[in-house]
């Protein structure tokens, strides 16, 4: 198995991206090939005493950046580190590309070099949410903000097989995100989709209110891409602003700091588990090949971590479950 990490995408490139992968490399063994800029990532491999690990480097001088339009980008720029990176997934010369930079750059090269699976109409993206119990699976969580029924039922099976290969959860139990439990509740395509999802062959639970997220009531959790990046976000700024007010609360008298050296080991298991670079990167499911999407502000633990998901969900052959399930229902 070899990774493809894009060197030059994200906020915290080339260092981060480049010594998430060294981490990767002498952690887990994972062959990794760099993309990006030769001499960059020379200097930075020698920076982290890896000069001497078996890291291929493939040299292109392009970057495509954050405020550049995701799609002209690609097409204009096919010497960027994306594309390339992308492109060695296509050519089989690597089985999974990892990226940190332009998310709609690297969903715009993933349809472009990868292409669809046969049968999909929209890929998604599927990202792990932390439970009371483990952890469910959200998607769609941003790429395609309007949606038809027909596409979230696709991503329900998608993110089905996604849980049970990856995440080694049985029979993953289906849910629709909604404003009620009630199956005629919601807008037109909450309703639609119910339907849908209710006849289909999957363990469908029925509808999932926002407060029943993390408490591990559904396994796939499925809306429109709009809804799920405001569910993320949100989640995200939550867990922030707690371990913020813990903090204070914390440092408000030296009693509560005394009793803050006591709850500080199980404070800081919280605040791992809620850390998005724990899981490192989500996958953008319905492609032709791995493309692991990693949050902009990756750190190196981030990337790791995303390198080692991107390896599991190709040994687990994932791309190929997809297009068998998928084939059933055509």
């Amino acid at each position: 198995m070899k990774i493809a990490v894009d060197a030059m995408g994200g906020d915290n490139a080339p260092q981060a991206t480049v010594r998430g992968a060294v981490d990767a490399v002498r952690q887990y063994g994972i062959d990794v090939i760099l993309v990006g800029r030769r001499e960059v990532i020379e200097k930075e491999l020698k920076e982290y005493g890896a000069s001497d690990l078996n890291i291929e480097i493939v040299h292109c001088e392009e970057v495509v950046a954050m405020d550049e339009h995701p799609a002209s980008a690609v097409r204009k720029k096919r010497d960027s580190s994306i594309v390339v990176a992308t492109k060695l997934v296509k050519e089989r010369k690597a089985d999974a590309v990892v990226s940190a930079g332009s998310t709609g750059a690297q969903m715009a090269a993933a349809l472009f070099y990868l292409g669809r699976i046969s049968g999909v109409l929209r890929p998604a993206t599927a990202i792990p949410m932390p439970t009371i119990d483990g952890v469910s699976v959200l998607l769609d969580s941003g790429a395609n903000v309007d949606s038809e029924p027909e596409n979230l039922i696709q991503s329900a099976a998608m993110g089905a097989i996604y849980a049970e290969a990856v995440l080694g959860i049985k029979n993953p139990k289906v849910g629709l995100l909604n404003i009620g439990e009630e199956e005629t509740k919601g807008n037109k395509l909450a309703v639609e989709t119910y339907q849908l999802l209710k006849n289909s062959t999957l363990n469908f639970i029925g509808n999932v209110e926002g407060k029943d997220l993390n408490f591990g009531k559904a396994d796939v959790i499925v809306c429109d891409g709009f809804t799920g990046n405001v569910v993320l976000k949100t989640c995200e700024g939550l867990a922030s602003a707690m371990f913020t007010l813990i903090k204070k609360g914390i440092q408000s008298s030296l009693i509560s700091k005394i009793g803050g050296l006591l709850v500080l080991p199980s404070l800081r298991g919280l605040k791992k588990r809620l850390d998005y670079s724990e899981y490192g990167g989500v996958p953008l499911l319905g492609v032709d090949g791995i493309s692991m999407i990693c949050h902009g502000r990756s750190d190196a633990r981030a990337i790791c971590n995303a390198v080692k998901a991107g390896e599991r969900a190709a040994r687990q052959g994932i791309v190929e479950a997809i297009a068998k399930e998928l084939g059933k229902q055509q």
